[in-house]
């Protein structure tokens, strides 16, 4: 009888004892770590490949001019990238240190995530390795953007709530609450996730929870952290409403229907995980083993059901996707510790999947990740089973897709905008100010421009708009990509100084340069408030 027992503790140990004998970097977790670490290796090597996104000099630029808010996003990101500037230089690794870092660091939670839900070594391998071929993590460690932490934040939050269940820790609400106040401090979406973890906590045996003065303080923490946001907010009159207002007028993005959105869904994290993260949320929709972390399940069908009713881009969704595949890596790993009982070969169903996983990650990784040059890229392309998604009708015009294709042309926009600066004669240029369209546009003088000599950009788009025309008289402005009869019913003498230069894989393609004199319209200080564009 002993010996029998003996047999079944060593041939099937519980999830239990089996966490009590792995250490954070043994077994699973250890290799966990060293995929993020090869994770974080790759996207420091390949980072610098391209040049510097749209949206990047915006951040830079907002880095500049601190505060605690921006009209398109909170604070955290341009605080982090200001520090990051200061420590590591403007290099593009140094700009996409941050984002290679986070995509990281979410391999280890995901697997961290899987192990407290009951996984053992192959579940925290598998939910890894998921999350390391998953092509919107991918994307996210490419790119500096408020989506880079996104999910860092939610399953950070997840996690804690997954504690607070288990180990009857009312506390762990506490950093819940913690984690979602700086969560908002990086983007406002994560407040669905919250609402989503309350709905499903109300709807299971959890909701005694809010008996306990926990959870309210960690509610209470979280608006205290993102308080001072909201304040900004009240002071400029709710500007991110405003700008969601105005893309939603503008028609500006691609609407999806119900299908379109699902399969766009399986593309963010990889088609061949859509087995995986299913199961993970039927398992915490309607297992036994799983039933106390039901609120997990309810949680994904809130965000899933008002992203899509409110037409939400594809990827909005996408920060909630690991501890799905954390909890499909439990019940895969359980099954097939079932089924190896039946045949020795099903053992290495283990490493097929892997393998299967591993191999897909690499043949859609230049999909996210420049390891291509663009004409490499470009003919990748047509050997992809399907169609790359277009998110905004604007992108469709260009060769690559967007999040490579606004990596391109900046260095064009600066260089003719220096050739109109040079134009001024030099006790002129201390009055004369440059104007650009769009943040684009105007973070990329302010970026490339320094060298040139350039004085920084003004613009009435998004947070441009709130830093004002800075002394700015308007008697002599360079202005960027606008009509010349435009120009001409607002400065008397309106110059082209000449078209940037054609850059095939650009997304703003040869912009027009203009030098005006002779203003009619008073000062700029007048005009500025006609200037604004929020969308």
């Amino acid at each position: 009888m002993k010996q029998m027992v003996k047999m079944n503790m060593t041939t099937e140990p519980t999830p239990a004892l089996e966490n009590q004998k792995t250490s954070l970097l043994t077994d699973g977790m250890f290799i966990a770590v060293i995929l993020a670490l090869a994770n974080f290796l790759m996207h420091v090597y390949f980072n610098n490949r391209y040049g510097y996104f749209r949206d990047e000099f915006d951040y830079i630029s907002c880095g500049d001019h601190l505060a605690w808010g921006y009209v398109d996003q909170p604070p955290l990101i341009p605080f982090l990238i200001h520090i990051c500037r200061a420590l590591l230089g403007d290099s593009l690794r140094s700009i996409r240190f941050i984002p290679a870092l986070a995509s990281s660091l979410l391999i280890v939670q995901t697997a961290a995530i899987a192990r407290e839900l009951g996984g053992r070594r192959y579940a925290l391998l598998l939910s890894a390795v998921c999350v390391l071929i998953a092509p919107q993590y991918l994307s996210n460690g490419s790119l500096l953007g408020t989506n880079c932490l996104e999910p860092n934040s939610w399953m950070g939050c997840a996690y804690f709530a997954i504690l607070a269940i288990q180990r009857n820790g009312p506390r762990y609400w506490l950093w819940f609450g913690v984690l979602a106040g700086l969560g908002l401090e990086e983007k406002y979406s994560i407040a669905l996730f919250g609402l989503g973890i309350v709905v499903g906590l109300l709807l299971t045996e959890q909701r005694r929870v809010f008996l306990n003065k926990w959870i309210w303080l960690g509610g209470l923490a979280a608006l205290l952290i993102f308080l001072p946001n909201v304040l900004w907010n009240i002071k400029y009159d709710w500007p991110f409403v405003q700008l969601i207002r105005g893309v939603r007028a503008e028609g500006r993005d691609v609407v999806l229907g119900p299908f379109s959105y699902f399969f766009q869904q399986t593309l963010l994290v990889n088609p061949l995980t859509a087995p995986i993260w299913l199961a993970g949320l039927f398992a915490l929709l309607f297992s036994m083993r799983l039933k106390p972390y039901r609120a997990l399940g309810w949680c994904y069908l809130v965000c899933y059901t008002v992203f899509f009713m409110l037409h939400g881009k594809n990827y909005y969704l996408a920060p909630v996707y690991p501890m799905l595949l954390a909890s499909g890596a439990v019940v895969i790993e359980s099954a097939i510790h079932r089924s190896a009982n039946a045949g020795p070969h099903r053992r290495w169903l283990k490493l097929v999947i892997a393998l299967v996983l591993l191999a897909s990650g690499a043949h859609l990784t230049p999909v996210v990740v420049p390891v291509l040059s663009p004409d490499g890229f470009l003919a990748y392309t047509k050997y992809l089973p399907f169609k790359l998604p277009v998110m905004e009708h604007a992108h469709a015009r260009a060769a690559l897709p967007q999040w490579y294709s606004d990596q391109f042309g900046w260095k064009e926009i600066v260089d003719e905008t220096a050739v109109a600066w040079n134009r001024i004669p030099a006790a002129e240029r201390q009055g004369c100010g440059i104007f650009a369209q769009d943040y684009g546009q105007a973070g990329a003088i302010d970026f490339f421009g320094r060298r040139a000599g350039l004085p920084p950009a003004l613009s009435g788009h998004q947070t441009y708009f709130l830093w004002g025309p800075r002394g700015y008289s308007g008697n002599c402005m360079i202005v960027l990509d606008d009509r010349r009869e435009v120009l001409e019913r607002l400065w008397e003498h309106v110059e082209y100084v000449g078209t940037s230069a054609d850059n095939p894989y650009a997304l703003e393609k040869q912009i027009d340069v203009f030098l005006c004199k002779g203003a009619k319209f008073g000062t700029l200080t007048q005009l500025w408030p006609k200037l604004k564009r929020w969308r």
